[in-house]
């Protein structure tokens, strides 16, 4: 199964907000192996971005992303791609692109206003209950 694990997921996990141990769960769950997990490139400048206070663990939580998700690349077509999308957060529709591009079956965000489409869209708590601990 191919899965597209949103920016706000590993945010979660990195700045422990409330509801981050079912994106633990997922993360760890790709780590694993249960399943083929893609992250967009933009995502990791975002991640670090907006943990920079989190600098002491970082590059380490950067790394083990690096290990164990393929990293995809947002180029023209896909730019052009999510432009067309009828969505008003172009950094969701450049990953939902990417996600549809690589053939994710899920993508796992916890922002209720993701756009979907074709994609089945799931929180990492239906996530984890669905697919990963049935």
């Amino acid at each position: 199964m191919n899965v597209f694990v949103d920016t706000n997921i590993f945010l979660d996990v990195i700045l422990q907000r409330s509801n981050f141990k079912h994106s633990v769960i997922a993360l760890n769950a790709a780590k694993k192996g249960l399943f083929n997990g893609f992250i967009a490139d933009i995502s990791l400048i975002n991640i670090a971005y907006i943990a920079k206070k989190q600098h002491k663990i970082i590059n380490s939580f950067i790394t083990q992303i690096n290990q164990s998700f393929t990293i995809v690349g947002a180029n023209n077509n896909i730019f052009q791609r999510a432009l067309l999308l009828d969505n008003n957060d172009l950094e969701d529709s450049v990953q939902y692109i990417c996600a549809q591009k690589n053939a994710c079956n899920v993508i796992v965000t916890n922002d209720k206003d993701f756009y979907s489409g074709d994609i089945k869209v799931l929180n990492a708590q239906n996530f984890v209950n669905d697919l990963i601990k049935p």
